[in-house]
């Protein structure tokens, strides 16, 4: 019989949630569970062993711990998390917390990057689980990183040079949003409305490109999700 394994998976947002990766993650024999950032007990979590914990993302950045101050509860446990070289995967927000635990800098990029573009991966990026994602994926992001001491750079955009990274087997950041689906992105455009207005986007053509790439992206991540856990029976 195969073991059941934990995971504890942060939400900054209900909607941003682990997505397509539900199902790989359960087949891959994980117990999943849902944590809410805001109102979150990081000590207490801190004290369970979790086999692997998913950062998930959201529209505030790391540093804005004096309107949120349960980010700096949240970076301490993942800092804690980080030291102890347990498997650690970062989306987005998620990354960028990652990053900022690693004692990189975190910043706001040129501009917003919103929607789907494709990735340029690097040498080591084509040899790692990223070599799955060969269509575009999606992004939502104004805050991009420095890449922390010791990272091996994955993948890049014309307007975000670190777009993912790893450091050992255990740990990999995805500034972009692999684990998205088109019919799960109908909230994102309703919680973040305001959002795309001030950007002079508007749903109807987030909603026909995710259409157009959606399902790809959905088969190409989950391929990218197995190799990597893969990584992780091995490491």
């Amino acid at each position: 019989m195969r073991s059941v394994k934990t995971l504890l998976a942060i939400r900054h947002v209900p909607f941003e949630d682990l997505g397509s990766w539900e199902g790989s993650f359960a087949e891959a024999g994980y117990a999943i569970r849902y944590v809410d950032a805001p109102t979150a007990d990081f000590t207490r979590l801190d004290q369970a062993s979790w086999d692997l914990l998913v950062l998930l993302g959201g529209p505030i950045g790391v540093n804005e711990r004096d309107d949120y101050p349960f980010l700096g509860d949240e970076l301490r446990f993942v800092e804690a998390r980080l030291k102890r070289n347990t498997p650690t995967l970062g989306i987005c927000l998620g990354s960028q917390l990652v990053a900022h635990a690693l004692g990189a800098r975190v910043y706001k990029s040129r501009a917003a990057e919103i929607g789907w573009k494709s990735l340029t991966l690097t040498a080591a990026g084509r040899n790692s689980p990223l070599r799955h994602l060969r269509k575009p994926v999606f992004h939502w992001h104004s805050e991009t990183f420095d890449l922390p001491a010791g990272a091996v750079p994955l993948a890049a955009t014309e307007s975000c040079p670190h777009q993912a990274f790893s450091l050992g087997r255990a740990l990999m950041a995805l500034q972009f949003h692999p684990e998205v689906t088109a019919r799960g992105l109908e909230q994102w455009y309703v919680g973040y409305g305001g959002e795309l207005r001030a950007h002079g986007l508007v749903p109807a053509d987030l909603r026909r490109e995710a259409l157009q790439h959606g399902m790809a992206l959905v088969q190409q991540s989950a391929a990218f999700l197995t190799d990597w856990l893969a990584d992780l029976r091995i490491s």
